[in-house]
């Protein structure tokens, strides 16, 4: 696949059961010997590597909720999220998404995660504010333990990047169309479809972040790479098995 075509959706979410807005989103991404992220996943999950290294990345973003044609349900909404995640395959060599956790500010969506998507979704308490090109993300995490665990991230944006600008490195960290759980043994995908990430140019100020730890990875010793976006609009599939 051509470096141009590989942040294009390569699939179809025909049976749409929910509709999001993914947006004021920043990418920060560490890398690792696989070993060690390999030893996170369940069965079932290979850690992706690029050139010989596993990623890592902390997510903060500004989510929207809906369901297809109905209006907005009391438990979504817009509200803030952070999620810690790393790019797998499954048994069959399905590139995705394993989420090490899902901060979220919205108690609702977080009870309704865990239990449709089995996600391992946090309530915290969280804050997405934007003041010309500084934004700044704040998360204290309140429900599961363990209570109190911090995140703050404050960067600014850059220019756009355009599409000769971006690399295969920056499609593997960002262009991501499945997400796998497990629950009980089992490993289960769904699908989420949306167009290219407009990406900008990032200039990172402060990370402090603890979310990171408490999924069990090294703090990281080196400075992340970085993206930002503006959003994108993601048509989101049911959960099913792998």
């Amino acid at each position: 696949m051509a470096v141009s075509d590989a942040g294009v959706c390569p699939l179809t979410v025909r049976r749409q059961v929910m509709r999001q807005r993914w947006e004021t989103l920043t990418f920060l991404h560490w890398s690792y010997e696989p070993a060690v992220v390999q030893r996170l996943l369940p069965p079932g999950l290979t850690v992706e590597p690029f050139e010989g290294r596993a990623y890592v990345g902390l997510i903060p973003f500004r989510m929207q909720v809906g369901l297809p044609g109905l209006p907005t349900p009391p438990w979504a909404g817009r509200f803030a999220e952070t999620n810690v995640r790393t790019y797998v395959t499954d048994h069959v060599g399905r590139r995705g998404i394993w989420f090490f956790s899902l901060d979220a500010a919205r108690l609702g969506a977080v009870v309704t995660a865990r239990t449709t998507y089995r996600l391992p979704y946090f309530w915290s308490r969280m804050t997405v504010s934007r003041q010309a090109t500084r934004v700044t993300y704040e998360s204290t995490r309140r429900w599961p333990g363990p209570h109190g665990t911090l995140s703050r991230v404050a960067i600014d944006v850059g220019p756009p990047l355009t599409q000769a600008e971006l690399t295969e490195r920056d499609h593997f960290l960002t262009a991501r169309w499945t997400l796998f759980s497990a629950a009980s043994g089992t490993v289960r995908r769904a699908d989420a479809e949306h167009e290219p990430w407009p990406l900008r140019r990032v200039q990172v100020r402060t990370v402090r972040d603890e979310l990171l730890g408490a999924a069990g990875l090294p703090t990281p010793t080196h400075e992340p790479l970085a993206h930002f976006s503006d959003g994108v609009e993601v048509r989101i599939g049911p959960p099913q098995s792998v």
